[in-house]
C-alpha cells in the first residue's frame, strides 16, 4: 500500500469517526444553555448545574431579567480572561441579589472557554461578573467557581477588545459589551 493511499484511508477513518461522534453527541439542554450576543457573534454557553447549582440559578436569573444586556466586558487581560457582568463597568458592581458560597470542585479545570465566576477576597462573594478564560489557567483550580463552558463561538471571545476599565472607559476607546444574553429555552427562533 502507498503512502499516499494509506493516508487518505486514515483520512477517511478519521472523518468517519469524527462524523459519527458528533451523531452521537447529546442535544444540548436549552435550560442549561446561554446565547451570548456580541457584536461580532453568538457564543453559545454550557451551563454546569453538576458543578455549581447555586451559581447556575443565579445567571439564569439575572440572565433572564435582561441584567446582562449591553454591559460591558471592563477587564479584559490578553492571553488570560475576559471579565464582566458589572453593569457600572467599574469592577466593583453587582446585581441586587445575594452573594452566592462558592461552590469550589476538584472536578473540573480552567481550560480555554471555562467560564468562572469573579469575587472578592471573600470566597463567598461571587454575585454576578464572570469571566471567559482565553487560555488555561490551572492556578485557578479550586480557586474559583466553574458554572460554564463555552461550546461555540470562542473566536467571538477572542475579539473581545482587550484591556481594562481605565484604558477602555475612555469615550475614545470605549469597552466591548454583551449585546444581549438568553437561556436558550427562552428564545424562540
Amino acid at each position: 500500500m502507498t503512502t499516499t493511499l494509506r493516508r487518505a484511508l486514515m483520512g477517511a477513518v478519521f472523518l468517519m469517526t469524527a462524523t459519527a461522534a458528533d451523531a452521537q453527541a447529546p442535544a444540548r439542554d436549552p435550560e442549561n444553555t446561554l446565547y451570548m450576543d456580541l457584536k461580532s457573534g453568538r457564543v453559545v454557553i454550557a451551563l454546569r448545574p453538576d458543578l455549581a447549582p447555586k451559581h447556575v440559578e443565579q445567571i439564569k436569573t439575572l440572565t433572564r431579567q435582561g441584567f446582562y444586556d449591553n454591559t460591558p466586558f471592563h477587564r479584559v487581560i490578553e492571553g488570560f480572561m475576559a471579565q464582566g457582568g458589572d453593569p457600572t463597568g467599574t469592577g466593583t458592581g453587582g446585581s441586587n441579589l445575594p452573594n452566592i458560597p462558592a461552590e469550589f470542585t476538584n472536578r473540573a479545570r480552567f481550560l480555554r472557554g471555562t467560564v468562572g465566576m469573579a469575587r472578592s477576597q471573600s470566597p463567598n462573594s461571587a454575585n454576578s461578573q464572570f469571566f471567559i478564560m482565553f487560555a488555561p489557567g490551572s492556578f485557578l483550580d479550586g480557586q474559583y467557581t466553574i458554572w460554564g463552558q463555552v461550546v461555540q463561538g470562542m473566536e467571538h471571545v477572542d475579539a473581545i477588545k482587550k484591556g481594562d476599565q481605565q484604558r477602555n472607559g475612555q469615550v475614545a476607546n470605549p469597552p466591548d459589551r454583551i449585546v444581549r444574553m438568553r437561556v436558550a429555552a427562552d428564545v424562540r427562533e
